[in-house]
């Protein structure tokens, strides 16, 4: 059974919706729990010490926290609070967001960066002051939350799916730079019914996509024997993984290298046979190399 005794879990925007749900099945399964939302009057929100009381109701341990993530002050305060609680943070749930929805045409500057220093430099903050003591301990669970808007698009949020798609990298660079540190980073990209999807769904989808059908999958990826480096989607008692992979890549010699070539042979160069993952920007850089000069020694023969 996945447990989290004895392990210490920050879990942002977790006065409702799915980050309370995520703060309550961490808590239910023996995490101790710092429940971080955005400040009410300089104080953590009603919202906040509501999922707290919840929490300590069912017989957990929580504090709420007021941090405003997209600040880089109250991020580091906020890991600050759970190492004086509890002295370790193994647990990071990167759940804060908000919605600016608009047609690129009409998105304005501000409207963009709003998304974006919520979203990336939110999450990059808080798992930045966490990621000094994770290294030491030499433990850590690291969770992003992406979206399909990211991955696939969706009309009228080119901000809110530029700065999901940014989670994705953010995982695979720290998934690279934790391992040797057992620190595993993962994302998750869920289908829910919130506050920030209420407007856009029909009342009877809504109904199925309560917020704690997708806890299970971070209860998943947050435990102990998590993989790392997985984009898993959920929502509505439904769980899938998206996949990054790409074809073994085409040579062509120097005299047909010409757009012309290219279009020619594009259904070549786009076939989805043989498919496989590429665990890093080198690695890549290393097989069209090879390639390269298994080509030229062709040609040259």
């Amino acid at each position: 059974m996945i447990r989290f005794d004895d392990r210490v879990a920050i879990v942002t925007g977790a006065g409702r919706g799915l980050g309370r749900a995520h703060a309550l099945g961490l808590a239910a399964r023996g995490a101790r729990v710092l429940v971080s939302d955005l400040p009410e009057n300089g104080a953590p929100s009603a919202a906040s010490r509501a999922v707290v009381a919840e929490i300590e109701a069912a017989g957990g341990v929580a504090q709420a926290n007021a941090a405003d993530v997209s600040n880089a002050e109250a991020a580091d305060a906020a890991v600050a609070q759970a190492l004086a609680a509890w002295g370790r943070v193994d647990i990071v749930v990167n759940n804060a967001g908000i919605l600016r929805d608009k047609s690129f045409a009409k998105l304005s500057n501000e409207d963009f960066e709003a998304v974006w220093r919520v979203h990336v430099l939110g999450s990059a903050y808080i798992t930045r002051a966490a990621w000094p003591a994770m290294r030491e301990q030499k433990y850590g669970r690291v969770l992003f939350t992406s979206s399909a808007s990211g991955i696939y698009g969706n009309f009228g949020q080119a901000n809110y799916a530029a700065a999901k798609a940014a989670m994705i990298g953010l995982m695979n660079v720290l998934h690279l730079e934790g391992i040797k540190y057992d620190i595993r980073v993962n994302s998750l990209v869920p289908s829910a019914a919130t506050a920030m999807t209420n407007d856009l769904l029909p009342p009877t989808a809504l109904d199925l996509m309560a917020p704690e059908t997708v806890t299970p999958a971070v209860l998943f990826l947050c435990g102990e024997d998590a993989p790392s480096r997985v984009i898993m989607s959920a929502g509505a008692g439904v769980f899938d993984v998206t996949h990054i992979e790409e074809g073994p890549g085409v040579f062509l010699p120097t005299a047909e290298r010409t757009p012309e070539t290219i279009a020619a042979r594009f259904p070549e160069i786009a076939s989805r046979a043989d498919l496989s993952p590429v665990s890093g920007a080198l690695e890549q850089t290393q097989k069209f190399i090879a390639l390269a000069l298994e080509g030229a020694n062709k040609t040259s023969i």
